[in-house]
């Protein structure tokens, strides 16, 4: 087997397959005279470790291996089991997703759930938009709007991840959801003090959070960064979308992709909401918005912290300081 690695630091979060261990998990998926050919580290992704992955025959695959279980936090825990459970519902935007070809929950071979799923065709969105002038940009992120659509009108049977648990209302989710995001800081050492607050305000103002009444599926983390452009369209042309295993049912204006598309106003962003409709522009919409900005901001200073990124962690109660300000009034 021809086999390249990613060289990481001691201790880092993604943790390297050896040969001899996907050489097993392959066997394990398509049977005992499976050979690979060669085995790929993509660094694509900063919570799976992933592979491409060479048969011999056809095209090749993709192996995604998730933390070892010790190693997750509780507000991320099993997530790509979550992603397998969303699969079935994911039906609307199928075609642009890659197909589950295996997947091992058990931990017999390695210690850990992976997943082998077919490759998607394209380039990373990240890698090619730039190379579009600016006004291009603008049909890309009216395709954003219309997948973003046609995930949150999915319809689901309770609030919160897809795998569970679930909750009979969307307040308690949200509440339980800042809960969790606030442990996991302070056992990592951090003050978690603003989302605790941030957590209170959304117990006391379970009216408003329970204003939204049915389900709906968030993607979790659809934007850019998971997303791939058919190589060599003369405009951005959106081929696939990937690592959908932060779904979760609950108000599509708590999605991270509605955050984002929030985020610079006056941009070609705005062309997302030409396919995906306007927001909602009510006060208690208003004030559910900052306190899905808080549980953004709390999950990405936790994300910050794993890779080391000490400024960006700091930056981050700044931001919720500001949040806080608005809620407090």
């Amino acid at each position: 087997m021809e086999f390249q690695g990613i060289q990481r630091a001691a201790g880092a979060f993604q943790e390297p397959l050896t040969a001899e261990e996907i050489a097993a998990v392959c066997r394990r998926a398509f049977g005992p005279g499976t050979r690979v050919v060669s085995a790929v580290e993509l660094g694509l992704g900063m919570y799976n470790t992933t592979y491409r992955i060479d048969l011999g025959e056809g095209r090749p695959v993709v192996l995604r291996v998730a933390p070892e279980p010790g190693r997750q936090f509780s507000s991320e825990r099993e997530l790509m089991r979550n992603e397998y459970a969303s699969v079935p519902y994911l039906t609307s935007i199928a075609p642009l997703m890659p197909r589950v070809l295996a997947a091992d929950f058990t931990h017999e071979l390695i210690g850990r759930d992976w997943m082998i799923q077919s490759l998607l065709d394209g380039v990373p969105a990240p890698e090619r938009l730039g190379g579009y002038p600016r006004p291009a940009w603008r049909g890309f992120f009216r395709q954003l709007g219309d997948i973003a659509r046609r995930v949150h009108d999915i319809r689901g049977p309770r609030f919160g991840p897809v795998a569970g648990p679930g909750h009979a209302t969307w307040s308690e989710a949200i509440v339980v959801a800042l809960g969790r995001i606030a442990a996991d800081l302070e056992g990592a050492g951090l003050d978690a003090a603003d989302l605790r607050e941030v957590a209170a305000v959304a117990d006391r103002r379970r009216a408003a959070l329970d204003e939204v009444t049915e389900p709906r599926m968030l993607a979790g983390d659809l934007w850019t960064v998971n997303v791939m452009l058919a190589d060599g369209a003369p405009e951005p042309t959106i081929s696939g979308v990937l690592d959908l295993d932060r779904t979760w049912w609950g108000d599509p204006a708590a999605d991270w992709t509605i955050r984002m598309a929030l985020a610079r106003p006056g941009t070609e962003r705005d062309a997302f909401w030409e396919t995906y409709g306007a927001p909602d522009g009510s006060p208690s919409a208003g004030l559910r918005a900052r306190i899905y900005h808080a549980r953004h901001v709390g999950a990405v200073r936790l994300e910050r912290h794993r890779l080391g990124n000490a400024d960006g962690v700091r930056d981050s109660y700044d931001e919720v300081r500001a949040l806080l300000a608005g809620l407090r009034g």
